[in-house]
């Protein structure tokens, strides 16, 4: 039989995959109450409400959600999401349910697996995939939730990885056949999931494809956290996932921009599944069947589409006429993609044999400049700030960050610049370079910037052994490297 990643490719080059639609839809036409929430030892006695914790459904309802995958099944999905969007400690934690995290991810996958089981009684031959689904959070590591302090951060990024972490081990332990981080509004959160994947990767010895699917908030083409489609897609694609695209947030119409820019950038699949139209006055969707597969359709004559599905006020009618729209529809080729240096903040920057000069502002950098210096040993951050929007503003492509002075506790304030200047839309728009000698402050610096950034430097001073883990470290936050050319017996001549 065929390993699951050349199945995947196999049936990839063929035909476009049908994705599953919103499962908050279908949960609401059951009109369960608060006592539907509650059918299960765990959860009887719970002294907090838990109607709406639609996750929960997956220990005390089971046969509600496994119905809900089968129709999705019957309509033409290919891929089916585990009901686990919100199955993470932070998120269940409006519950007071976070020790239940482990448990709702493993009853989760059973539902699906037992949707499989039942839909291939019926289709014996049929070729379909469960995809562990991971939620966005209701935290962010890029935004201050304050906003008199916009340097103050609700959660720190090891939080949010070992968040993941956790809720990713039960997935891939349960018998998920793909990953799909999805719903990002914040680049840096992505980058905690994709840090956490790789790590449950190592000590289960074990590999899944991922599927990355970002959420643009508005007309604006940019996410939550202010990143544009290219910005995204260079801070995520160190990770070679299977599949980038969009969901969420907008309707078809709205996402067309996006989902084909996207498809011009990305050496990937590209995934594309959209809410039924905007919200109307009530909260709910209005886009019948017909226009919201009208719409999909044309994006897959255009040529943008190898996964296709839909997100909120979507079922599986929406979704059967999806899969008969573009049934014979070919589709998308994966571009070839030139090489160059793709970096980011909010907005991309790429290096390549046209881009002429690179300006490097480094007057953020105690080091080569003694008014930032001053400015920062006496605790005067703010004005310090202004020194790397004068930099963007004068032209800087790149503002480099240095705090390696005897008098600092170097990683503080590098965290404590990182997440000022990341509220800053004119200084965030340029890439960071990260300039230090120690190796825990350049990752202290790393697990602060959502854009693909710069690290200054490493070598092989302390030897091979350790320049390799630190490259793969720095591989594994999408950043890019200068090596400098020293090695144990000193700088090369």
């Amino acid at each position: 039989m065929d390993s699951l990643p050349t199945l995947l490719a196999n049936l990839l080059g063929e035909k476009i995959l049908i994705l599953d639609g919103a499962m908050g839809t279908m949960v609401q036409r059951y009109g369960l109450e608060e006592a539907d929430f509650r059918d299960h030892e765990l959860v009887c006695r719970h002294p907090s409400p838990l109607k709406g914790n639609n996750d929960l459904l997956c220990l005390t309802r089971p046969q509600v959600i496994t119905s809900i995958h089968l129709e999705y099944l019957r309509a033409g999905a290919k891929i089916i999401e585990t009901n686990t969007f919100n199955s993470n400690s932070f998120s269940q934690a409006d519950y007071e349910l976070s020790a239940l995290v482990k448990a709702l991810n493993r009853a989760a996958v059973a539902c699906a697996r037992e949707a499989i089981r039942q839909y291939r009684e019926e289709q014996p031959a049929a070729d379909v995939f469960l995809a562990g689904a991971v939620g966005p959070l209701n935290k962010t590591l890029s935004l201050s939730p304050d906003v008199n302090n916009p340097g103050f951060r609700a959660v720190t990024f090891d939080q949010v990885e070992q968040a993941y972490f956790e809720q990713i081990d039960v997935l891939l332990e349960g018998g998920v056949d793909l990953l799909l981080i999805e719903t990002i509004f914040d680049t840096l959160n992505a980058k905690a999931a994709l840090v956490a994947a790789e790590k449950v990767f190592q000590v289960k010895k074990q590999q899944v494809p991922i599927m990355i699917s970002v959420t643009i908030t508005d007309a604006s083409g940019r996410t939550l956290s202010g990143q544009t489609v290219e910005a995204f897609w260079n801070s995520v694609s160190h990770v070679r996932p299977l599949s980038v695209g969009i969901n969420c947030a907008l309707g078809a119409k709205e996402m067309r921009p996006y989902i084909e820019e996207l498809s011009r950038l990305a050496g990937c699949y590209i995934s594309c599944y959209p809410n039924a139209g905007l919200p109307n006055a009530f909260g709910g969707y209005d886009e019948t069947p017909e226009s919201f597969a009208a719409a999909m359709r044309e994006f897959a004559e255009a040529g943008f589409l190898n996964i296709a599905g839909g997100c909120c006020g979507t079922t599986p009618a929406h979704i059967a006429a999806l899969a008969a729209a573009v049934k014979d529809i070919s589709p998308r080729k994966i571009p070839q993609i030139k090489k160059a240096t793709r970096l980011s903040g909010l907005e991309p920057l790429t290096i390549d044999e046209n881009s002429g000069f690179i300006m490097v502002g480094e007057r953020t950098n105690v080091a080569g400049s003694p008014k930032f210096k001053k400015l920062i040993l006496e605790n005067k951050f703010a004005e310090a700030v202004e020194i790397a929007r004068q930099q963007v503003e004068a032209g800087a492509n790149i503002i480099d960050v240095n705090f390696d002075e005897a008098l600092l506790d170097s990683e503080a304030a590098m965290v404590k610049f990182l997440n000022l200047i990341a509220a800053e839309p004119d200084i965030a728009r340029v890439p960071v370079m990260i300039d230090s000698s120690k190796f825990s402050v350049i990752e202290a610096g790393l697990k602060c910037l959502q854009g693909r950034s710069v690290v200054n430097s490493i070598s092989l001073k302390e030897g091979e052994e350790k320049f390799l883990e630190q490259a793969r470290i720095i591989k594994s936050y999408g950043a890019v490297v200068i090596v400098m050319a020293f090695d144990e017996q000193g700088q090369a001549a």
